[in-house]
């Protein structure tokens, strides 16, 4: 099992709607993850408005790829780059720790997520 940022075993972050790069729940990494999509973010109105004007929108449903559309409260595996670009920005989601993969400390510092704990 993958860590988490925090050293533990990785934790699920979300089945409903289902998330990660392997659409199995979790946080997790590996070949063809050109996003590393490795952060458990929860939604917020704000940061989903951020994500489509920087050319991502995460809240319109697209059927043919079985993507529902998120609302603010919806738990994502973001991709750590755009987690930073939000964060630049002054509007990066909160973070679930546990189930934010350890790779994600490569781009972002651990103390910048933590201070976004949910």
């Amino acid at each position: 099992m993958p860590t988490n940022v925090l050293g533990g075993d990785l934790k699920g972050c979300c089945s409903d709607p289902m998330t990660g790069f392997y659409r199995d729940g979790y946080c997790r990494t590996g070949p063809g993850d050109h996003g590393l999509h490795t952060v458990c973010a929860v939604m917020t109105e704000e940061f989903l408005e951020f994500s489509q004007a920087a050319g991502n929108d995460l809240s319109t449903p697209n059927p043919f790829h079985g993507f529902p559309g998120l609302n603010p409260g919806d738990k994502w595996c973001l991709c750590v780059t755009r987690w930073k670009e939000a964060f630049d920005a002054g509007c990066a989601p909160k973070v679930v720790l546990e189930a934010t993969h350890s790779s994600s400390v490569e781009f972002v510092d651990l103390a910048d997520l933590q201070a976004h704990a949910s």
